[in-house]
């Protein structure tokens, strides 16, 4: 993935350290971040055990829906 994907997950920060579901070893970053309408997935690859996963984080829609900017 590129800095300019990781930069359109504007729904706050990227997270770091997650644990990985298989060791449980903290992985600094994710590999992939897709925003889709009310939610953000994350791909996350363990360099430790080589374990891949995919995690969701699922958003109430006041926290996504943003007045217009201009009338």
């Amino acid at each position: 993935m590129t800095k300019a994907n990781k930069a359109k997950a504007h729904f706050g920060e990227i997270p770091r350290q997650n644990p990985c579901a298989q060791c449980g070893t903290p992985i600094p970053e994710p590999d992939w971040i897709e925003p889709g309408e009310g939610r953000i997935s994350y791909l996350w690859n363990c360099r430790a055990c080589n374990y891949r996963f995919e995690a969701v984080a699922i958003f109430e829609r006041e926290a996504f829906e943003h007045p217009p900017l201009a009338a």
